[in-house]
């Protein structure tokens, strides 16, 4: 069983991430490794036990989507692409008053390891790039992305699937529905080492122009991963103990790095249409509320916000 995508664990390439995680699976190039995440699940290849975290990288991805389908491409030495897939409840995963946060919690959990791996590494801020005092330091545009200096260092990609019959996990402390559950995958690409003049858009940033010193890309990419697999892991047992409680308390967490508030934004939504207006809430449910020119307060629950130059008036 497994992927023909390259050859994977040839060697420890993430020591620090095996010790904290129930599995490492890293290739040198393939297609996604959220779609490589979805076909190991179907083939019974990985097996999540209780809370476990499975870790799956790649050097380079020649296939990788964002949210609404983005393209999203990786070379090696430059990127961080790796997919952490665990389970939750099924309850949890299918009750929309408080499943957008699981998507909430890999953003704060990627933001963890950044942190971390910063502190570890003790690198420093450095000026080479022009960050606005508002959107200084690692914060996250609602609903997926990992903003820095006021630009976008990454994206997270969530999925749920199904479990096989036979690989349902055990051992997870789950007294209203025992062994129903769900797999979660969250994908998380950063840019760590891109050169300003080749990043793909104006809006990007990377890692290497905002802090320094760093280590090389794949020591790096494992000190941030080791990071998020144990963030990860503890928000998501909080959660699911919790939920409603632990919902409060993610979205006072996320308003105090959340550089969609207050800002003029944009909702880009599958069908083409776009709705602007200022971002002036973030909801129990991780909803997003926009309040347009004419004073109306919409709710966004699924779109792709982009945030605007021009200033709330």
């Amino acid at each position: 069983m497994g992927s023909s995508h390259g050859a994977y664990n040839v060697d420890s390439r993430m020591p620090r991430t095996e010790r904290v995680t129930s599995r490492v699976i890293v290739y040198r190039s393939i297609d996604s490794t959220n779609i490589e995440a979805g076909r190991l699940l179907q083939d019974g290849t990985l097996q999540l036990n209780g809370d476990s975290v499975v870790a799956i990288a790649a050097d380079t991805q020649s296939a990788g989507r964002g949210r609404l389908d983005h393209a999203w491409v990786s070379r090696p030495g430059e990127s961080f692409a790796v997919t952490f897939v665990t389970a939750v409840p099924r309850w949890l995963a299918l009750d929309a008053s408080v499943n957008g946060w699981l998507q909430m919690i890999a953003g704060l959990a990627a933001v963890d390891g950044l942190r971390g791996a910063m502190r570890e590494c003790g690198a420093q801020s450095i000026a080479t790039v022009n960050d606005d005092a508002d959107g200084a330091g690692f914060m996250l545009k609602w609903p997926n992305d990992v903003f820095l200096g006021g630009h976008k260092l990454g994206g997270i990609l969530s999925q749920m699937a199904s479990l096989p019959v036979g690989s349902m996990t055990e051992g997870y402390n789950d007294d209203n529905k025992g062994a129903d559950r769900i797999a979660i995958i969250f994908g998380i690409g950063l840019n760590l080492a891109i050169d300003a003049e080749y990043l793909p858009t104006a809006q990007s940033t990377s890692l290497q122009l905002h802090y320094a010193p760093l280590p090389d890309a794949e020591s790096l990419r494992d000190i941030i991963a080791a990071g998020i697999v144990e963030s990860l892991r503890a928000r998501l047992r909080g959660f699911a103990a919790d939920p409603h409680r632990q919902a409060q308390d993610l979205r006072d967490e996320v308003e105090k790095i959340c550089y969609t508030l207050g800002r003029h934004a944009v909702a880009h939504y599958v069908d083409g249409s776009e709705m602007e207006g200022e971002a002036v809430a973030l909801n129990a449910d991780a909803s997003l509320d926009l309040r347009t020119a004419d004073g109306i307060v919409h709710t966004i629950r699924t779109a792709d916000v982009g945030v605007l130059p021009k200033p709330c008036v």
